[in-house]
């Protein structure tokens, strides 16, 4: 079986690369043959033509058949009817395109992220190309500052650190070794003989044998993952989708059905009967749908944007959180601060805890729940955590940010909560960095009154051992048995020590510490969770809302960082490598019943996701780093961080929290499922309209009489009165206990059963009404064009009164009737509307309207009120049900 490349030692390394001397290089004729038969080392992305994307908007069931109205009523001369049917086809696409148009690429970022030029050693020079030109088997020479060009095994390495949280999730930089690694299923976090391209040499140098390019890298495979992931429709898209084909199934059906039977009947010429089947379908389609559901969302957007700290990228996206039942999260930097904080000091007579979290030294050392005494021991271990360090914790803008490592930072914001800002008197002579072999660092100091003093501090299993050489009475069982209760706490376990030098000591040597050191005690340091998370995460399961934890971190650690949280009540761990040797119905049931999953690879984000929507859970996922990419670009809905996220995350994403408060994530729940909620009603409030406008022109054809109303009258209808009342639905509160209900299951009807009989009567009602007052008036003696005025008039307030019902579960007569103030300044807007419709004359003239008399106006109102008490009976009824 072929070893991978971490397996191989050094030499077996070159000898693969056919490299004879590491100084040496390849050849110009290698770098030929190997640029053949690998290509360039680049990322390739590919691009959807705007042209593609605008045509995209018309594959739309309703659009079809408008556009064929369209066609037809202008074949029949009736240009001004085709023009207007035309202006409406077109602006739902420009609202459709702009939408997608505005969505970013992943890929773009994905290929800034590479660098731009590497040190390589060619035909022994060593020089500079750039990073495209770079090829499998190159020695790429590696210094602090460097950005790794392409995924190298490492042959050399001096103290060399590289920085790969934004591709592993661990917050730490990595110290580089050379050594072959014997396990073949060692996670990518623990490869630690490789360097991976895009990330950021941070320390030290070294040299690595290029073993994959372009695509071919870690962060290749995750653009190409970027690059595959489907975009999915969100459940309410797909409810409109069927909605819309149903609908369009059952008028082009009646229309067919009608458009023969008068032909039998022969009472209206071809053409005539032609035009009022048209204007049957024009009646009858929802044209004012898609643009509705996009002003709700679009307002929904707005909102969430200006006071709810959160971009959407995607109109249906806001809406897709409501629908949720599984949330995929990130750990660090997104349930946790990403900052290391201690909060653990132990001695051997004592244990103090530490308040506040993360960087900004607020909060306070305490002994028994009281603020403790800075005693002699206290003060000098928090200065040789001080001292013992090579990072720097600056304020910047407001906030407390580190150059270096988060552990070491942890001890520097630890000395200031105690002591303040002003650094300990003391002179550095030497220091001694921390290297992976040794696990440790060291510093030797001289204080004011001229005494050297040597502070360490690093894993307790090495300064263990020296404390044993020079304390005779150390009681090793004592402290691994506080390491051993830290680590199962989650928390990462240092040592810190120190000891007296004689004054002819300059420099801090292995032998020199291994000589003996007096230990001070151990500090318990964890990536605290973020404040927020907790009760967001209480709200969310007891909205049926699932939350599963996916990181690179240890299983102990990620476990109790769970247990922290409150993610669930009992907390299930699996690794990724135990999930590559599931498959099928196993692998799915391990996702299902885990709520952690640690030591992960990109990859395992993409399954873990792909295997819950397999499940049928619409799933969301949260994530910063490049690593998260594929799996935000996969989710029904990606939610990046928008202060410490990548630029790779946020292009994936379908949604950035600009605050990095993953306990929006509960509010913007809450919002989608308002949204959710006042579409449907939108959709409850549109069709029984649209649909008695319909019912109109059919019973008319039925009972062969003249038309009542006109094409561009039923289009003032549906878009333009429709439009403007259901701006009243934008601002619908949210019902009572909504946060209390569970998700809606995946696969549901948009509309149940008595939804469905409600827009069945409420439409025949409609139209009942209107026709036999319409009649009422001929007799009469009024014209044409004034009773289809009234008949316009009676559906337009009748959609006012049915509003009211349609509004809110609870009865008309109830507090939730002054609810939503914004509701009666749209209703005057229609009204106002409705009379430049009846007495303007050029609108009378586009229209074909005429101004009415105080009769007409009566029973347009009465007609409403007749449409209300009927809908209020029945709802009545249902609550009493209930």
């Amino acid at each position: 079986m072929n070893k991978k490349d971490f397996q191989l030692t050094v030499e077996e390394t070159l000898e693969k690369y056919q490299i004879n001397e590491l100084t040496e290089g390849l050849s110009e004729q290698q770098v030929k043959e190997q640029l053949a038969k690998y290509g360039p080392n680049k990322i390739e992305s590919k691009k959807t033509p705007k042209w593609r994307l605008f045509l995209r908007q018309f594959n739309n069931m309703i659009i079809y058949i408008l556009m064929i109205s369209a066609l037809l009523t202008l074949i029949m001369g009736h240009r001004s009817d085709a023009m207007i049917i035309a202006i409406v086809v077109i602006v739902n696409a420009l609202i459709g395109y702009f939408q997608e148009a505005n969505a970013s690429d992943a890929l773009e970022r994905i290929k800034e992220m590479m660098s731009a030029e590497a040190t390589v050693y060619r035909e022994g020079i060593r020089t500079d190309v750039p990073a495209e030109d770079i090829v499998v088997g190159d020695v790429v020479f590696l210094e602090a500052g460097d950005n790794v060009p392409a995924d190298l095994r490492i042959v050399e390495a001096d103290n060399l650190r590289i920085q790969e949280s934004a591709l592993t999730g661990e917050p730490d930089s990595v110290e580089k070794e050379i050594e072959a690694l014997e396990n073949s299923e060692t996670p990518l976090a623990e490869q630690n003989n490789l360097a991976f391209a895009s990330t950021s040499v941070t320390s030290g140098s070294g040299e690595g044998v290029v073993v994959a390019v372009g695509a071919q890298t870690e962060i290749g495979k995750i653009s190409t993952e970027v690059n595959n992931a489907d975009d999915r429709k969100t459940p309410l898209m797909q409810e409109i989708d069927d909605l819309g084909k149903g609908i369009t199934y059952v008028i082009m059906g009646v229309a067919i059905v009608l458009f023969i039977v008068s032909l039998f009947l022969k009472t209206y010429s071809l053409s005539v009967l032609s035009l009022a089947v048209v204007t049957m379908i024009v009646g009858s389609i929802p044209e004012g749908l898609p643009a509705t559901t996009s002003v709700v969302l679009a307002m929904g957007v707005s909102d969430m944007a200006k006071n709810k700290h959160t971009i959407v990228k995607t109109l249906p996206a806001v809406e897709t959180l409501g629908s949720v039942d599984v949330v995929a999260t990130d750990k660090t930097g997104t349930l946790t601060k990403n900052e290391m904080t201690v909060k653990d000091i132990i001695f051997r007579d004592c244990h103090y805890q530490v308040s506040g979290d993360g960087y900004q030294p607020t909060g306070e050392i305490l002994q028994e729940g009281q603020k403790a005494t800075i005693s002699q021991q206290l003060k000098l271990f928090l200065e040789a955590g001080y001292e013992a360090n090579d990072t720097v914790l600056v304020e910047e803008d407001g906030r407390w940010q580190i150059n270096g490592e988060p552990t070491d930072g942890s001890f520097l914001t630890l000395y200031y909560k105690a002591l303040g800002c002003d650094a300990p008197e003391y002179q550095e002579i030497d220091m001694l960095p921390f290297d992976s072999d040794y696990r440790y660092m060291a510093k030797l100091v001289e204080n004011p009154a001229g005494e050297k003093i040597l502070f360490i501090k690093g894993s307790p299993d090495k300064l263990f051992v020296m404390a044993e050489e020079s304390e005779s009475d150390f009681d090793k069982n004592y402290w691994q048995k506080h390491v051993t209760d830290l680590s199962a706490e989650g928390k990462r376990v240092v040592a810190v020590g120190y000891q007296k030098m004689p004054a002819s000591v300059t420099e801090i040597t292995h032998e020199l510490l291994e000589a003996g050191i007096c230990l001070i005690g151990v500090a318990g340091i964890i990536d605290p969770p973020r404040e927020e998370v907790i009760p967001a995460l209480k709200e969310m399961n007891d909205a049926g809302v699932a939350v599963k934890m996916i990181t690179g971190d240890h299983p102990l650690t990620a476990k109790a960082i769970g247990e922290k949280l409150g993610l669930a009540p009992k907390i299930k761990v699996i690794t990724g490598g135990e999930l590559d040797e599931l498959t099928g119905e196993d692998f799915k049931q391990a996702v299902l019943n885990n709520q952690v999953f640690a030591r992960t690879t990109p990859k395992n984000k993409m399954d873990i996701v792909e295997a819950l929507q397999d499940s049928g859970k619409v799933t969301a996922m949260t994530g910063d780093g490049v690593n998260d990419a594929p799996a935000l670009k996969r989710a029904d809905i990606g939610v990046a961080m928008g202060m410490k996220g990548t630029d790779v995350a946020k292009d994936s994403a379908d949604m950035i929290l600009t605050d990095d408060n993953f306990g929006t994530m509960s509010v913007a729940i809450r919002e989608g499922r308002r949204i959710y909620d006042n579409i449907k009603k939108s959709i409850l409030f549109l069709l029984p309209t649209s649909f008695a406008e319909g019912l109109i022109i059919a019973f008319t054809i039925l009972m062969q009489k003249e038309m009542p109303l006109q094409p561009t009258q039923l289009l003032w209808i549906n878009m333009v009165s429709a439009i403007t009342i259901q701006f009243a639905f934008i601002f619908e509160p949210a019902e009572a206990g909504l946060m209390k209900r569970k998700p809606r299951k995946t696969g549901s009807s948009l509309l149940n059963r008595h939804d469905i009989w409600q827009m069945a009567y409420v439409s025949v009602i409609m139209a009942l009404i209107s026709i036999v007052a319409h009649d009422w008036l001929l007799d009469q003696g009024v014209s044409q064009v004034v009773a289809s005025t009234m008949m316009v008039n009676i559906v337009v307030l009748s959609k006012i009164f049915y509003l009211f019902n349609i509004r809110t579960s609870q009865p008309v007569i109830s507090k939730s009737f002054f609810s939503n103030p914004k509701a009666f300044l749209i209703i005057g807007i229609m009204l106002i509307l409705q009379l430049l419709l009846t007495y303007v004359p050029f609108m009378q003239q586009a229209f074909h309207t005429a101004s009415m008399s105080w009769t007409a106006w009566g029973i347009a109102i009465a007609s409403g009120v007749i449409i209300l008490v009927i809908t209020e009976i029945d709802k009545m009824i249902r609550l009493k049900r209930k």
